[in-house]
């Protein structure tokens, strides 16, 4: 079997020690981080490491046993010349990074989210992959979470009927947040495009001076997507979705540990009926995440976060700043390319 090379950027939480966080709560997500889901993987071979904090190299090399470390990850990607490298640094840097990696011939990046904070950015990050034919998932790990999977081959298979709209319950802030909800979104509806996008910044006399605003706010959307189909975020909730159809729903509940589908009851009107979700199987997102990766490189096509999924996803957090605004509906793509608002 051949081994892929794989180069973790940024030592820290994702890359490394998330698991400890959520060992308890989301079980059923382990392995979490970049390391631990490459040392489950028999096919990738975790063989550096790069971090310009001495202490994060130490500690990475001490819990998972890798000797090659850097501070500069261009000089790590040039002598280590990885198959893969996952990019797990502050989000002000993924476009910047993510483009140097494609830039550099590295075939397979994975990138955290968001990938950018502009669209300016986001641009040239798609130039790169595209240029450098380098594939991309990102860290939105719901659409690489079995039971989410689960959940868009249902209805992809008409157990809910035509699909008329869904919402998604939680407050949360713009690229940190809403790019997980915004993605979610998507996927369960298949990809579709976005025509348009309201949003808010809460609170709403938020104003964003000289297209730019160096905190990652709060947010409010409603989608209006090219197949007809209408998408909400309700600013209350622990991140649920509820896609509704002519035929029922599906809902998960608490951050996905419950789901549901309900159907019309067949003897009593304006009532539904709980119907069990049906059990699924597969390996953590994030292995799941690599392994898409691994496969798409293998295959010949785009892997399931590619870079044009997620940059369209980038655009509609991003439209939903330039709604603000301008205080009305907007059209996508967006002119304004430059806006730029800051995630951590």
């Amino acid at each position: 079997m051949k081994k892929y090379r794989t180069a973790i950027v940024g030592l820290g939480r994702m890359a490394s020690t998330i698991d400890d966080e959520v060992r308890d709560s989301l079980s059923d997500w382990i392995p979490y981080s970049i390391a631990s889901a490459c040392k489950e993987i028999e096919a990738i071979d975790l063989i550096a490491g790069a971090d310009i904090l001495p202490e994060k190299l130490e500690a990475f090399k001490e819990r998972w046993g890798v000797e090659a470390l850097y501070e500069d990850y261009l000089e790590m990607i040039e002598k280590e010349k990885p198959d893969l490298v996952a990019i797990c640094t502050k989000g002000e840097l993924h476009a910047e990074m993510g483009t140097r990696v494609a830039e550099a011939g590295v075939p397979m990046i994975f990138l955290e989210k968001a990938i950018a904070c502009s669209m300016k950015e986001a641009d040239m990050l798609l130039k790169a992959c595209k240029d450098n034919n380098t594939l991309l998932n990102t860290g939105v790990l719901r659409r690489f979470n079995r039971n989410y999977r689960k959940a868009r081959q249902l209805i992809e298979n008409g157990e809910i009927g035509n699909i008329r709209s869904i919402a998604h319950f939680a407050p949360t802030n713009l690229l940190h947040g809403h790019i997980h909800s915004v993605d979610t979104i998507m996927y369960l509806l298949g990809d579709p495009k976005a025509k348009s996008v309201w949003g808010e910044i809460l609170p709403r006399d938020t104003k964003i001076e000289n297209n730019r605003y160096d905190k990652d706010p709060s947010a409010i959307y409603q989608i209006e997507f090219e197949n007809g189909v209408e998408a909400w975020t309700i600013n209350a909730g622990n991140w649920d979705f509820e896609v509704w159809g002519s035929a029922g729903s599906i809902k998960a509940t608490d951050n996905g540990v419950g789901w549901v589908i309900r159907k019309p009851s067949s003897d009593k009107k304006r009532v539904y009926d709980e119907v069990p979700f049906p059990e699924s199987e597969g390996p953590s997102a994030t292995t799941y995440c690599l392994l898409d990766l691994i496969e798409a490189h293998n295959q010949g096509r785009q892997p399931i976060g590619n870079i044009d999924v997620t940059h369209h996803a980038t655009e509609i957090c991003l439209a939903i700043a330039e709604s603000h605004i301008q205080g009305k509906r907007v059209n996508l793509p967006i002119n304004n390319r430059d806006l730029y608002i800051w995630h951590v």
